[in-house]
């Protein structure tokens, strides 16, 4: 139960230290990368994979802010009991890095391709979250959906075959929670550079990593991100891309927060 009373649904499993992983835009336990990666970390951390509100068998409570996702994160760490590691990828990886702020507890952290746009190496996305926020209020959630994906780099033909999968109505089923992302994201996907001031209190072991294949603009946001907190180091993964394999991931993970 998080601090305003939103019931966050959660899966506890493996031994060893906590290790909280926090998903990115869309994914939840029942659709995205945490499920693989925590059966690959079990043997070596209890690992909490969680439904971030509004998804899944989360509850979720009207006006969305970012401080009640940290919020949920506390609560989780609590059931944890007391010191947690934290992996967070994509939009979630942001999330990670306002709750490390916060959060006491949160010993280490681990980021996966916090998508900062640094410079202008790719447009901003301010357009593509207003059209967004715009089709979720019109009840337009596949519209929503489609908008994400091809701000995300999805090609256009992909996304066409996605609508007659079964996962796309996964997909629609949370898509109401974009807006929540483009909470997150907004201010850090404007082309500026990022400043150190932003996350100086952060000062636990953090690892900041990206996938060799990830495009230009991903690399220089995930470098300027590594730059910019005082105890993190960079690494990147080869052969990877956005969509990060479990098995290539694993590994980095057990050394890190091992170490």
């Amino acid at each position: 139960m998080s601090s305003d009373g939103t019931t966050i649904a959660f899966d506890r499993i493996g031994h060893g230290p906590s290790l909280l992983l926090v998903d990115g835009a869309l994914a939840y336990r029942g659709l995205g990368p945490s499920g693989p990666l925590a059966e690959l970390l079990s043997p070596h951390f209890t690992v909490f994979t969680y439904d971030r509100r509004g998804r899944g068998d989360s509850g979720d409570t009207a006006p969305y802010s970012v401080k009640r996702e940290i919020e949920d994160i506390e609560a989780l760490a609590g059931e944890a009991g007391g010191d947690v590691f934290v992996w967070g990828i994509s939009s979630g990886a942001v999330l990670a890095l306002e709750a490390a702020k916060q959060i006491r507890s949160v010993r280490k952290l681990a980021l996966y391709e916090a998508p900062l746009i640094v410079d202008d190496s790719r447009p901003t996305t301010e357009d593509d979250w207003r059209r967004i926020r715009e089709a979720i209020a019109a009840g337009r959630r596949g519209d929503a959906v489609r908008v994400f994906l091809k701000s995300v780099g999805v090609p256009a033909f992909v996304i066409a075959l996605m609508r007659w999968m079964p996962m796309w109505s996964k997909l629609e089923a949370v898509a109401d929670t974009l807006p929540h992302d483009g909470a997150l994201m907004e201010d850090d996907q404007k082309g500026r550079p990022l400043t150190a001031s932003r996350w100086a209190s952060v000062t636990i072991p953090t690892l900041v990593m990206d996938g060799g294949k990830s495009p230009q603009w991903m690399h220089n946001g995930t470098q300027a991100l590594t730059k910019v907190l005082p105890n993190a180091q960079f690494r990147t993964l080869p052969g990877q891309t956005h969509n990060v394999k479990a098995k290539a991931l694993a590994p980095v993970l057990i050394e890190f927060f091992n170490g």
